[in-house]
């Protein structure tokens, strides 16, 4: 036991670690980032989100890119589906994300050279959605550069 504290010091001290451990989470109604091949992102891989059944209402969407500083391009473009528990196609939408500012710099929170950017999802995704597809769509059979796509879902 540490000299001078008390038995009320060490609950509260607790409870403040239990509280900042327990908040941190509230915000997320989904999160999931699945990692990308180091060969590339193939034109033919698509990501699936299994996202199950989201509540009545919910927050923003948000879509995640995680890349390298040497990253070919300033953009990419992701196809995104949207599908309900039937496989029934509700929304499909190619999505343009700027990763390089005019300047060339990267986007987004930095560590080394690896980046990651969230940006807003163009549209919403509807309550009925089960999972979330996504493709690449940058006429590259594969697309280094790119290590990981996520997708947030906010209350």
């Amino acid at each position: 036991m540490i000299k001078g504290t008390t038995m009320s010091n060490r609950i509260i001290a607790g409870l403040i670690l239990l509280l900042a451990f327990t908040s941190c989470g509230d915000e997320r109604v989904y999160e999931d980032f699945q990692k990308l091949p180091s060969q590339g992102w193939s034109a033919q891989d698509s990501l699936i989100f299994e996202i199950g059944e989201l509540p009545e209402s919910f927050g923003p969407n948000l879509i995640g890119v995680r890349f390298k500083e040497d990253y070919p391009y300033a953009n990419i473009y992701i196809r995104l589906i949207t599908q309900d528990s039937s496989l029934q196609t509700l929304e499909n939408q190619l999505i343009n994300l700027t990763l390089f500012d005019i300047d060339g710099e990267p986007m987004g929170e930095g560590f080394g050279s690896t980046y990651t950017l969230y940006d807003t999802l163009p549209f919403k995704i509807q309550a009925g959605t089960n999972q979330v597809i996504l493709l690449q769509y940058m006429r590259e059979a594969e697309l280094k550069g790119i290590e990981a796509i996520g997708l947030k879902i906010l209350k």
